[in-house]
């Protein structure tokens, strides 16, 4: 056995033996997690040999951000998952401080990772930067991968230099990923090669136009009805104002038209599509029936979570969801069709009118489930089409709520009962017919606005109890054009 299977077998133990301590009050049945420990970005989302791979950024030894391994799902469907074993550690010099972010890709019958090996310059922390290299680990099963080292050393000057993302264009591969300049702008640069193994610099790609994003973190760059989509997640370090960003870490998007080898010519300007307190470093992948699927992270490093103090496992990953462009160039991601196959039960439905300044409670308990809803805006005369979420007693609930007053959907967790506060708001441009899609899982609401023109992914901690479900008007009447509730089961089939 190698040092690195070894210490690979000394991480996967590891988790099997704290996985019992974790607590399962909020633990995620719908979403992907590690059965322990912490779970960050996305990585390799790939399709190698008839299954869906999710790798992600894994620290197996507590529910801390630590040292970086790959965690590992797979899935036949998309609907029900597998935790594999543990795909990379930390085991070469050049990966000693981190086995960081990256891709996956199938060539010749072999899974290809390309991932990003950080060392720290100090030997102990980031208070002198980063060696950060891009390098390159095979696999023949998609389980055991052999790593064969760097193949774009980090450039002189430059720390942070990261997250490579790789596809093939014509007869040539290509490579994006993130930079700081010397400057503290944050850059996406442009690689090629012809074989995978020895890369050339091609262009700066593209510079956040905000001058205070100093980082580019995780850049993805695809091809979507017929323009190209780079999305990315900017570090700042401004306070921000407004609605917009409002989290330390955040996430969006540029669009517009490029060929292999020239400049990204942008005609839409970076924005957000998800506006959640907890939605970062999504990345994507062209499916075999021609879909682009995109999977992203929910957690986060500024705060601590409700569910790090003592409960085993820190984070998830957001639903997977399908990527599309509007006429006006706007991302629309909605979750997959293949979502729906987790439904069991449907336990309400119908249509209905909530009179003025009341509350009706639909479901007693709904700890893991979905609901559908459609208003008629132009019947309503209620301030609020307000929806109670998670409810454990008539003053603990998380909300979830269209506001007529300011035209946008909120979700509120300041009555939670949790640490976990704060309201995040995304823009309303449904028109007349409000439709609303919520996802709840044990601990997490994720609301998906008019089919997906906007989101909100928000990690929500409930107090102890029944989980109810109500909906509230304010000041008028609320007309219900339907209402679907569903039950929703285990993600999990290990």
């Amino acid at each position: 056995m190698t040092e690195h299977q070894e210490l690979l077998q000394q991480a996967d133990n590891f988790v099997a033996a704290t996985q019992e301590d974790v607590n399962p009050r909020w633990y995620p049945q719908v979403h992907l997690a590690p059965a322990a420990g912490w779970i960050n970005d996305p990585n390799g989302i790939s399709y190698f040999q008839g299954r869906y791979h999710a790798f992600f950024q894994h620290h197996p030894y507590s529910a801390q951000w630590g040292p970086m391994h790959w965690g590992h799902f797979s899935s036949e469907d998309l609907v029900t998952w597998k935790r594999e074993s543990i795909a990379l550690a930390l085991s070469e010099d050049y990966d000693l401080d981190g086995v960081w972010s990256g891709c996956a890709l199938e060539h010749q019958g072999k899974l290809y990772v390309f991932y990003t090996g950080n060392r720290w310059a100090n030997g102990k922390d980031d208070g002198d930067g980063a060696i950060q290299r891009q390098c390159l680990a095979v696999s023949s099963d998609g389980q055991t991968f052999t790593k064969h080292g760097p193949v774009i050393e980090s450039p002189q000057g430059i720390s942070n230099f990261r997250d490579p993302k790789v596809w093939k264009q014509g007869e040539k591969w290509w490579l994006v990923l993130g930079v700081e300049t010397p400057e503290g702008r944050g850059q996406v640069w442009l690689y090629s090669s012809a074989e995978l193994y020895t890369w050339e610099f091609n262009r700066v790609l593209y510079e956040d136009p905000d001058p205070d994003a100093f980082m580019i973190e995780c850049p993805d760059f695809f091809e979507v009805d017929g323009k190209w989509v780079l999305v990315y997640s900017p570090m700042t370090s401004v306070r921000r104002q407004g609605y917009n960003q409002r989290n330390g870490h955040n996430t969006g998007y540029a669009v517009g038209i490029w060929t292999p080898g020239g400049d990204f010519k942008v005609l839409k300007s970076f924005a957000q599509f998800d506006f959640g307190h907890n939605f970062y470093a999504p990345q994507s992948m062209h499916s075999p029936d021609n879909r682009r699927l995109m999977f992203g992270w929910m957690g986060g490093f500024t705060l601590p979570l409700a569910s790090q103090a003592e409960d085993g496992w820190s984070g998830h990953l957001a639903t997977p969801r399908e990527v599309s462009l509007s006429k006006d160039l706007e991302i629309i991601a909605t979750p997959i069709p293949e979502f729906k196959g987790l439904r069991e039960d449907t336990v309400a439905e119908g249509a209905f009118t909530v009179d003025t300044d009341k509350t009706v409670e639909l479901v007693a308990d709904l700890p893991v489930g979905e609901i559908e809803l459609t208003v008629d805006l132009d019947k309503t005369s209620s301030e609020q089409v307000s929806l109670l979420v998670q409810q454990t007693s008539a003053d603990r609930y998380i909300e979830v709520a269209y506001d007529s007053l300011s035209n946008r959907v909120i979700l509120d967790r300041g009555k939670s009962g949790s640490s976990d506060r704060g309201y995040r708001s995304a823009p309303y441009v449904g028109g007349s017919q409000l439709k609303l899609r919520v996802i709840i899982d044990r601990g997490s609401l994720e609301v998906f606005i008019n089919d997906g023109r906007y989101s909100l992914s928000s990690l929500a901690f409930p107090t102890e109890g029944k989980r109810g479900f109500s909906i509230a008007s304010v000041g008028g009447v609320i007309t219900v054009s339907d209402l679907k509730i569903h039950c929703l089961k285990s993600i999990w089939g290990d």
